[in-house]
């Protein structure tokens, strides 16, 4: 019994040892970003996303008590979730103090360091270029410096200060220093794992829209701005997209399982593999990179699509400003009667497969051009902001106002019968069009007087977009004016 416990014991060991001899056998990095894109998050001090950062590293531990200092850390570390682990022996070695230094050299935290110590004065003497070194003590940089020489105080002296060394305590790079306890000695192989802010990714779209206007083609592109005050060498990176929930910052991290196949890796040498990952999206390159600190990189987030079907949409919204929901019935005549004459133009395609599309999206910004026949030359109509876009949903993407097509719209009535609990209000809208063909005008009304109403007549067929919205889709010609006529009633 007591051989065959023994047996069982040598087995747990074996596979013990070959799972974390199997988890990494070289040095590395490896970068996880996380973003929470937004409107006008581009080129900014400080990026909205943070990134999990996991280093393999080789460290010579003497057994017993070691003090370890890991240096290139990003500035921006988060300390509270620095994680260390020897993959050499984990079950032998364990930190049992970490300190994250950041005290940095600079010329004042240097000189601070020497206060009441034996500095160095240095002085040329332009008529003779005679170098002299005098000894002195430094008693304060306060406002100036302050040197005690031959029994002499002098204030701001001539002369180069020359320190004797430089003082313990003082580093030139975020360093994190642990007392580690080893219980074998030799070179570790350690993985370091910690979160930092200041670096996070979003994603750029560039669609060029074909000469009919009916067809585009989309390429992706990952922006990623690295500020976190570190630079990362032929770094693995994995990017994730999704909207996550961040209640307070996270204890120690740990990595995710790693999920690229054989398959996978053999298919393409470059690009980003991507998968669904718990309910996001998690995009890993094949390729290693480099992340230098204070700059940014643009990668290939996708094949380029070509000739995706698009419908351009013109959309007339006579309303100025923003409609709320009431209380009560609204019953100010003035309420939305100022007019709006733009005419805004949407694209809008289908993230579909049949489409040449069917991708997860991340949320970004879309820039949108056109080729001139002249001269081939593309020229930029617009660009818009996507929210993230799961395949088979419609990306609808407003450019701007048309130029040739006017809308009026203006308030003709308004009536209120206070006793019997209704009012009435009837509107004229006019489009004109002036360009040189026919164009289809989608006519937006929003009924926000009150949540029961009732259109009792309409010029044009309306289509109920929902409790409170209605289109009219109206045809104007070449040069014509065309008017939509309306009347709701209210009821409470």
């Amino acid at each position: 019994m007591k051989r065959l416990s023994f047996l069982i014991f040598i087995i747990g060991l074996f596979f013990t040892q070959a799972l974390y001899a199997s988890e990494r056998k070289e040095e590395g990095v490896g970068l996880t970003i996380y973003s929470t894109p937004t409107k006008g998050s581009y080129y900014t001090q400080t990026q909205p996303g943070f990134a999990i950062i996991k280093e393999w590293r080789r460290l010579f531990l003497k057994k017993g008590i070691n003090t370890t200092s890991f240096q290139d850390v990003a500035k921006l570390i988060d300390p509270s979730t620095v994680s260390f682990k020897s993959l050499t022996d984990p079950e032998g070695t364990k930190v049992i103090e970490q300190n994250y230094e950041y005290d940095l050299v600079g010329r004042q935290k240097l000189l601070e360091k020497y206060i009441d110590q034996e500095i160095f004065l240095e002085h040329e003497y332009e008529e003779t270029q005679e170098v002299v070194r005098r000894k002195g003590k430094l008693l304060s940089t306060t406002g100036g410096t302050v040197v005690e020489m031959d029994g002499e105080i002098h204030l701001d002296p001539k002369g180069r200060i020359i320190l004797p060394s430089l003082k313990e305590g003082l580093i030139t790079k975020p360093t994190l220093v642990w007392l580690i306890q080893a219980k074998r000695s030799g070179e570790h192989l350690a993985k370091v794992t910690y979160e930092t802010k200041g670096i996070g990714w979003n994603a750029d779209y560039i669609a060029v829209v074909k000469e009919s206007d009916q067809a585009l083609d989309l390429s992706g592109w990952v922006t990623i701005d690295n500020k976190s005050g570190a630079t990362y060498q032929d770094a693995e990176l994995k990017l994730v997209a999704g909207d996550i929930h961040r209640v307070a910052p996270p204890g120690r991290v740990h990595e995710p399982m790693r999920y690229l196949t054989k398959a996978m890796a053999e298919k393409e040498e470059v690009g980003f593999v991507e998968k669904p990952f718990f309910e996001y999206h998690l995009y890993t390159l094949r390729q290693k990179t480099t992340l230098k600190d204070n700059s940014m990189k643009q990668l290939s987030l996708f094949d380029p699509a070509s000739g995706v079907p698009v419908q351009k949409i013109l959309l007339y919204y006579g309303h100025i400003g923003p409609y709320y929901f009431y209380s009560s019935p609204a019953m100010d005549r003035e309420l939305g009667t100022r007019c709006n004459k733009k005419v805004d133009i949407y694209l809008t395609f289908k993230n579909a497969k049949s489409s040449n599309l069917g991708i997860p999206l991340p949320a970004g910004r879309v820039r949108v051009y056109k080729e001139d026949p002249d001269d081939a030359s593309l020229e930029f109509i617009g660009e818009d902001w996507i929210d993230h876009t799961p395949k088979d949903e419609e990306v609808k993407l407003k450019l701007g106002c048309a130029f040739d097509v006017v809308g009026e719209r203006k308030q003709t009535d308004f009536k209120v019968e206070y006793h019997h609990h209704w009012m009435e209000e009837s509107f004229e809208i006019n489009l004109r069009n002036h360009k040189d063909e026919a164009v289809e005008v989608i006519v937006k009304e929003n009924l926000f007087r009150w949540v029961n109403w009732e259109i009792k007549k309409s010029s044009h067929p309306y289509e109920k977009i929902d409790s409170r919205t209605i289109h009219f889709k109206v045809k104007v010609a070449k040069d014509e004016e065309k008017k939509i006529t309306y009347t709701v009633r209210y009821t409470w």
